[in-house]
């Protein structure tokens, strides 16, 4: 089957799984976890919080244009709730990492396991090529990599066009690590997870970048939304179940994806060895010409 005819397969298949209640719970899971520790931080962390970025927002000469700009604009009252907004956004993509990285080293595992105890995977051993420390290591390298990029690309989202390219591509290329990392840990030996990696490259990032579509859905409406600055505590925590059901249909995606190609990749290695041996037997046997 065609790499990219395996993905619409794996995408179908991850589309069902994500409607068992087994799947809707581990999308709530990590909700609740994630919403109850972000929502204690930001509520002690608040109000001094807006006022150190005001000031910071009005003293500092890299950042004090911005709101000039938005008082030549007309917008008197921008000093109300220019730091809120940034407040709010400086938010969204850390909320954003910290589930994506909650649910990649909590409840991938957990989901690999449920759908490799299905029917076609059942033959599969585990090779265990990545253990819990190196899954920890490479979540976290990831994350603080994906957290400089939008620290770094961050001042040109308020660009129409960039704020619904830039999140697609950081969260999908993150989305891609942390999945085929995370999904082949227990079942690919370090070797099969490199070469799996080096041939299905493009069909991951094809799937990281969907998944990262879809995960901007609530970005955009978050960082474009007045609405969703003057209700942002039930925005955010609505918006962050959405990341969740999206980032456990990834994780049902991946894993559909990748097993199936090892179980392919291990198919064809059976068979070059069966042929080369094969190939030694008959040179062994003798010849009665």
């Amino acid at each position: 089957m065609d790499s990219f005819q395996q993905v619409f397969k794996s995408f179908g298949l991850a589309m069902v799984g994500t409607m068992h209640p087994k799947m809707l719970w581990f999308s709530l899971r990590p909700f609740l976890i994630v919403s109850i520790l972000w929502g204690c931080l930001i509520w002690l962390t608040w109000t001094p919080a807006l006022e150190v970025l005001g000031n910071f927002l009005t003293t500092s000469i890299f950042t004090s244009w911005i709101q000039d700009g938005l008082i030549w604009a007309g917008f008197e009252n921008a000093r109300a709730w220019i730091a809120p907004l940034f407040f709010v956004m400086l938010l969204i993509p850390l909320i954003s990492i910290s589930l994506l990285v909650f649910i990649a080293f909590t409840t991938v595992p957990a989901i690999v396991n449920k759908v490799s105890r299905q029917t076609a995977y059942q033959g599969l051993d585990r090779k265990k090529g990545g253990g819990l420390f190196g899954s920890f290591m490479y979540t976290i390298w990831s994350a603080l990599i994906c957290l400089a990029l939008v620290m770094l690309t961050l001042p040109v989202w308020w660009i129409p066009p960039l704020v619904a390219v830039l999140p697609p591509l950081l969260w999908g290329w993150l989305t891609m690590r942390l999945m085929s990392y995370d999904v082949l840990a227990q079942h690919a030996s370090p070797e099969e997870r490199d070469i799996l990696l080096e041939k299905y490259r493009w069909p991951l990032l094809s799937m990281g970048i969907i998944s990262g579509m879809l995960g901007a859905v609530p970005t955009f409406f978050w960082a474009t939304s007045a609405l969703a600055l003057v209700l942002f505590p039930i925005v955010s925590f609505v918006a962050l179940w959405v990341y969740s059901v999206i980032f456990v249909f990834a994780a049902l995606w991946f894993t559909h994806f990748l097993l199936d190609a090892l179980k392919v990749l291990r198919e064809e290695e059976l068979s070059k060895s069966l042929t080369i041996e094969s190939r030694v037997i008959n040179m062994e046997l003798p010849y009665d010409g």
